[in-house]
């Protein structure tokens, strides 16, 4: 069972949910957070104090709604469409990354956030 988090930047909140895996674990080890975000296409990536190799989930093609551990950044990355350099009716990261979670909720409201604001991740409690 994985650990769901709730992702606040500005007015835009969503919730998701990290995945049972050595990485995600890191990850919500790391928690709460706050970073500023940058954007790419329609991802968001911000850096985080957490440093991992890839791992059994690494890809280099994403979907819609999956959060993902940049180890070049490091960076926790959250994808909502495509990005520069995806190819038609794909999400292509900058890179692979680890497939950590996954987003829920109104995830069409990652769009309104804007390059340079603060992002916070948090646990949310059981």
């Amino acid at each position: 069972m994985g650990v769901t988090i709730r992702i606040q930047a500005g007015a835009v909140e969503v919730l998701g949910e990290l995945h049972d895996t050595a990485t995600a674990q890191a990850i919500a080890a790391a928690l709460p957070l706050e970073a500023t975000v940058h954007t790419w296409g329609e991802e968001i990536y911000f850096p985080i104090p957490v440093r991992q190799p890839l791992d059994q989930t690494a890809t280099e093609v994403v979907e819609v709604g999956d959060i993902g551990y940049w180890p070049r950044g490091p960076a926790l990355c959250l994808f909502f469409g495509p990005t520069p350099i995806s190819g038609p009716g794909e999400i292509r990261p900058a890179s692979a990354v680890n497939i950590v979670g996954r987003l829920s909720g109104d995830i069409r409201r990652l769009h309104e956030v804007p390059d340079g604001i603060i992002i916070k991740v948090e646990i949310l409690p059981a």
